[in-house]
């Protein structure tokens, strides 16, 4: 590509994102979102999380055979059960994962 065709693109892909962005900024007024839709965005963070962290854990990516990273979860799981603290739930999840792919590395 040329420059003009790389900055076409990264000027038309600006406007595209501060005007998509900006849409929601311009009201004046809130808007009055009906209480089904209300109750079911507050799913909404749990369920991108979801569709982030589920296909890591369940298919064989370069981090390592899925059972290790389900193992993984699974401890961090019961951490965050037992305890509620997420540093202490990232950390013990870290220190399984890595446990794990050292018993996997001396397994075989």
């Amino acid at each position: 590509m040329s420059f003009l065709n790389d900055t076409a693109l990264v000027v038309g892909l600006t406007t595209v994102t501060v005007i998509s962005r900006a849409l929601f900024l311009m009201p004046h007024k809130p808007w009055d979102l009906p209480s089904r839709l209300r109750l079911a965005l507050r799913y909404a963070p749990a369920a991108a999380l979801a569709a982030v962290v589920a296909p890591e854990l369940l298919l064989h990516t370069s981090l390592g055979p899925s059972w290790v990273k389900l193992g993984a979860a699974a401890v961090a799981s019961g951490y965050f059960l037992w305890r509620r603290g997420i540093l202490g739930t990232i950390l013990t999840g870290m220190v399984a994962y890595w446990a794990l792919m050292g018993l996997q590395g001396w397994l075989g």
